[in-house]
């Protein structure tokens, strides 16, 4: 009996020791359990910045816009720094505005592309809020595509205008014009202008200077050119501009001078068009070169009046088939005499042009793509500035005025 009051005992001084163990788990426990690291009642982590970074889209969306979507913000604060980039490690140029509160992209995102996102905030004290997402660009069903002239690396005459010929027609013109850039070295103004709604050619207000190197850049991956159609293409194109060639027609007194860098080359006896198929008047571009072609006046509106299978040194100066070229049917006489052609220029040649001495041999040989070939006092029209590389006919006002679709 005296043992049991013993072992009573025993469990009391092994019981308070217990208690006073759990006091301090319990506290542990409390102060581990807090959101954020801070205990009930504390408030927010004194260390941690007030900054917050938002960016749109959210994290891991697609079908992502190309235009409009990308934005980042900061709340109780201002953004430090923001890189977009895509799996090239290309990044995307942006502008952080209002006073830190906003990122937005300069131009458009390409279409089918993933981007990710890193931002970083401060708040007034300077401490730092950080956020990385990615997403990803729409896919485009509906596409375009521009196909332009001169091809890179061409040697061009001073009167090559760029040439942008889309695959679909374009009624969101402004948006595609952004994404376009042609420049110059030595550096000229340059200004576009829409011929319809499928067509943007560029020029200087003058000729281009001879050496003069021009650049085109196309940017057109995603830029939404019309509701739902896209374009996919992103390309650099340089060429180069050589010596000054300036050839002027008579088509009253049927002679051809030759003009390069400000010197006669040579005067050449011409036939131009005879009555009722005059040659246009106006300035016209070389846009084509063939040392023989086929001209049949089925494809041009003169029925079966000629199909010449074998038309040599031939030069294209319109789109409607103004040519200037190799002449052998006509007889020498009609050079510099009368107007015969159905609204070609005609030089006199030999059948098969095998004779380099002949007037219209020389003048292809001494021509490039780009040269300017001017028609005076014909009795026709002045011809339309679409029609071929017809552009030097507008003045620099007249150019400027864009055209095109409206926006």
């Amino acid at each position: 009996m005296a043992g049991e009051p013993g072992r009573r005992r025993r469990v009391r001084r092994a019981g308070a020791p217990l208690g006073l163990l759990l006091a301090p788990l319990l506290l542990l426990v409390s102060a581990c359990g807090g959101a954020g690291g801070t205990a009930p009642g504390r408030g927010p982590d004194p260390a941690a910045s007030q900054a917050a970074v938002v960016i749109a889209p959210r994290d891991g969306a697609r079908e992502v816009a190309t235009s409009g979507a990308l934005e980042v913000t900061a709340r109780r604060g201002r953004l430090r720094s923001v890189k977009v980039t895509d799996p090239r490690g290309n990044e995307v140029d942006g502008k952080i505005s209002g006073g830190g509160a906003l990122w937005k992209p300069d131009g458009h995102l390409g279409a089918s592309t993933r981007y990710t996102v890193d931002a970083v905030a401060v708040d007034a004290r300077g401490r730092q809020a950080a956020e990385h997402t990615t997403f990803t660009t729409l896919v485009p069903k509906n596409t375009f595509i521009g196909q332009y002239t001169p091809e890179t690396g061409q040697l061009v005459g001073v009167g090559m205008p760029v040439s942008i010929r889309f695959t679909r027609g374009i009624t969101r013109p402004r948006a595609v014009e952004r994404a376009i850039t042609v420049t110059a070295r030595p550096a000229v103004p340059i200004a576009g202008h829409w011929f319809g709604n499928d067509r943007l050619d560029f020029r200087p207000e003058k000729y281009w200077a001879p050496g003069t190197r021009v650049t085109l850049r196309l940017d057109l991956d995603g830029v939404e050119g019309r509701p739902g159609v896209y374009g996919t293409q992103a390309k650099q194109v340089s060429f180069t501009v050589g010596r000054s060639q300036i050839s002027t027609v008579d088509a009253r007194t049927k002679q051809m001078t030759v003009v390069r860098d400000g010197r006669t080359l040579r005067t050449v006896p011409i036939t131009a068009g005879a009555p009722g198929t005059e040659t246009y008047n106006g300035r016209m571009v070389i846009s084509e070169k063939h040392p023989v072609t086929r001209m049949n006046g089925d494809t041009v509106g003169f029925g079966g009046e000629y199909d010449i299978k074998d038309v040599p040194h031939a030069m294209r100066l319109s789109t409607s088939g103004t040519f200037i070229h190799g002449n052998y049917w006509s007889g020498r006489a009609a050079f510099g005499t009368r107007n015969a052609s159905h609204g070609c220029v005609g030089l006199y040649d030999v059948r098969g042009g095998g004779d380099p001495d002949t007037p219209a041999a020389w003048f292809y040989r001494n021509s490039l793509i780009g040269d300017v070939v001017v028609v005076r006092n014909s009795h026709d029209r002045t011809i339309r500035p679409d029609n071929g590389f017809g552009d030097w006919n507008l003045s620099w006002d007249q150019w400027r005025s864009r055209g095109g679709p409206s926006a």
